[in-house]
């Protein structure tokens, strides 16, 4: 074996063996130093990845309230909660109906109270009601009646969907409101009872209306809530 290669296997194993001991220098070093844990935090996160799909920067302070209701939406849930309590219909569902209500009256000049009033009386918040005449839905629509207003949304089977049979049940109410020019023959009418003396129907529908219309008007003066 040459002088040269025992004196470079010399040097390597003298390198090798110096590197060794300045890693565990360093690593001794490491384990004798306070570490606060949450500074490691951020770059843990870093290294790992944020395991719910966004960022993995963590925001100073308090973490920031919602912005505050609009009045319009202020007052659909005060109708949500009073229409779920009372008829005992899951929130979630009550709160597609208001929206809808809310939407198709904006869309055919219809009191969306009014709306939310005959379904009340109709179905009690069904959407798949059906009565021995053949009504359905929300609002009890007779689709044989009506069949040209569902064609434009896939026939008669769509009152079934409870977006349908709101829109539909609202434009009824608004061409009986044109023709008559009232809102009590216009009920009477929408229910099939135009002769009837005492117009029981429409007072029923009036009634829950002025349940609705106190809890819209205590919406509208309460105070929006600060973000």
């Amino acid at each position: 074996m040459s002088t040269t290669f025992l004196i470079v296997a010399r040097a390597y194993a003298a390198l090798k063996g110096g590197l060794a001991l300045v890693g565990l220098a360093a690593l001794s070093a490491f384990a004798v130093l306070p570490v606060r844990p949450d500074s490691l935090l951020p770059e843990l996160l870093s290294l790992a990845g944020d395991p719910f799909g966004g960022s993995s920067t963590i925001a100073a302070g308090p973490i920031q309230a919602a912005s505050a209701e609009t009045p319009l939406e202020r007052e659909q849930r005060a109708m949500t909660e009073f229409i779920a309590r009372r008829y005992r219909v899951s929130d979630v569902a009550v709160a597609g109906f208001v929206s809808t209500a809310y939407r198709a009256g904006a869309q055919h000049s219809v009191d969306p109270l009014l709306i939310l009033a005959v379904m009340a009386v109709e179905s009690r918040y069904n959407p798949v009601a059906e009565s021995v005449v053949g009504a359905r839905g929300l609002m009890q629509v007779i689709p044989k009646f009506h069949l040209e207003k569902l064609m434009d949304h896939g026939g008669e089977q769509a009152l079934l969907e409870p977006d349908v049979n709101i829109t539909v049940g609202a434009q009824i109410l608004r061409e009986y409101m044109r023709r008559f020019g009232d809102t009590e023959t216009a009920l009477q009418m929408y229910a099939g009872a135009f002769d009837e003396p005492t117009s029981q129907y429409a007072s029923k529908v009036l009634a829950e209306k002025a349940r609705l219309e106190f809890l819209r008007q205590k919406a509208r003066k309460q105070k929006p809530q600060s973000a």
